[in-house]
């Protein structure tokens, strides 16, 4: 037994030796972080500049050495900020950006090594291109809105910017009131809440490296807007609805819960008639200014996020008048925005659902979609629609992509009703 257990020990002390030995052995290609190694490398050479918006491509040549661990790029981005970036040793470039205006700026290249031993520095001179947060300034409209302001600009560049809202408060110290981070080129966002009285706004524009546009101000006077009274709101069948399934009423867009059970048609709608339409009665004409959609989340029945029979694409339709029963023109023949069709259904606007923030495929989410779904989805109406009372749902597609039914679960529009 003791000669067992010398031999076992033996052989465990053999495969850690072959181990240590394998662990130990330098891999090609590969440069270890740590050196004793205290010679001084040399400067990169034959340097090249490439300028874009906010930022440059600088190009170079490695001195021909194994003991270089990277390259690292040091400059100020304004009178306040410097950064420092650093590129490994396998890559010839290096990216410098968050540049606060088109101008001359020095970039000073360090080789360093495995012993963190630094080169002769190189001093490079870029030029970025105009930076996006000042390309979209110039493009912020400040307009009059129902019960607020509306703000929108053009991110050409599609860059990560932040379109910043201030207002005055009590002591006429303009505080941030808003601050609506993006990269999608086209921004419209609106803030509501206000009386109708004279109001002052100022708006900027910055980016993730902390530079700021000088500041946008108007002065706005908001148009009157109430909540729609949803005890007035009333079922409005007509010959050519969606019939409904599953016992989720029509009655339920209205009972101020965002949790199922909501509006369900049949599944699939039989017969089939495509695009959907459901129609209803407000109960008072208004001239509507906005709304929010909430759709099916997570319920008893699972996760319903980005899925299934919630609408992807759709039309509200509306009228003052006595509704005529009609088939609703598909989304090839829609009149326009304000346009009427045959019977005098007037057309409010075409929508679309808002992406998932995180891009997650289904049926992955993140805590932020989660709470941006739950927030449910809200549209502005054009300024320029006149007073409607009964409005006509049309879904266009699903999330499913079948288009053979759909869910809602709660509806609130606002609106001028005087």
């Amino acid at each position: 037994m003791k000669y067992y257990t010398h031999y076992t020990q033996q052989l465990l002390l053999l495969a850690i030796s072959v181990l240590l030995l394998f662990s130990c052995k330098k891999v090609d290609g590969y440069n270890d972080i740590v050196s004793t190694d205290m010679t001084k490398p040399e400067p990169v050479t034959n340097v090249k500049v490439t300028n874009f918006n906010g930022g440059a491509y600088i190009t170079y040549t490695l001195p021909k050495s194994a003991n270089i661990l990277y390259v690292q790029a040091n400059y100020k981005i304004n009178e306040q900020s410097s950064r420092q970036t650093k590129s490994s040793y396998y890559s010839d470039s290096i990216t410098v950006s968050g540049f606060a205006k088109s101008q001359e700026y020095d970039v000073e290249l360090l080789v360093v090594s495995r012993a963190q031993v630094m080169s002769e520095p190189v001093h490079v001179k870029v030029h970025p291109d105009t930076p996006a947060y000042l390309l979209t300034r110039p493009t912020i409209k400040i307009r009059q809105d129902f019960g607020g302001v509306q703000i929108t600009a053009i991110n050409r560049a599609k860059a990560n910017i932040g379109v910043v809202t201030i207002a005055p408060d009590k002591m006429d110290k303009y505080q941030i009131i808003s601050q609506n981070y993006t990269d999608q080129d086209s921004i419209t966002f609106s803030l509501h809440g206000y009386d109708t009285i004279p109001q002052q706004f100022g708006v900027y524009v910055t980016d993730q490296w902390g530079n700021i546009s000088d500041t946008a101000y108007a002065t706005i006077t908001p148009v009157y807007e109430t909540q729609m009274d949803k005890s007035l709101f009333r079922s409005y069948q007509l010959g050519t609805d969606a019939r409904t399934g599953f016992g989720w009423s029509i009655e339920n867009l209205w009972n101020n819960s965002t949790q199922s059970p909501g509006y369900h048609t049949e599944q699939p709608i039989q017969p089939l008639v495509w695009p959907a339409v459901i129609t209803f009665d407000m109960g008072k004409a208004t001239r509507l200014s906005r709304y929010t959609i909430w759709n099916r989340g997570i319920d008893g029945s699972g996760n319903w996020l980005w899925q299934a029979g919630a609408p992807q694409t759709w039309v509200l339709w509306g009228r003052e008048d006595t509704p005529e029963d009609e088939t609703m023109p598909d989304e090839q023949h829609l009149p326009p925005v304000g346009g009427v069709t045959p019977k005098g259904w007037i057309n409010l606007g075409y929508f679309t659902a808002y992406d998932k923030p995180s891009k997650l495929p289904n049926p992955q989410y993140n805590n932020a979609d989660l709470a941006f779904w739950n927030a449910g989805f809200s549209y502005n109406f054009s300024l320029n629609l006149p007073k409607v009372r009964y409005m006509r749902f049309q879904c266009i597609s699903n999330m499913a992509q079948t288009n053979s039914f759909f869910n809602i679960i709660e509806l609130t529009f606002w609106g001028d009703p005087r």
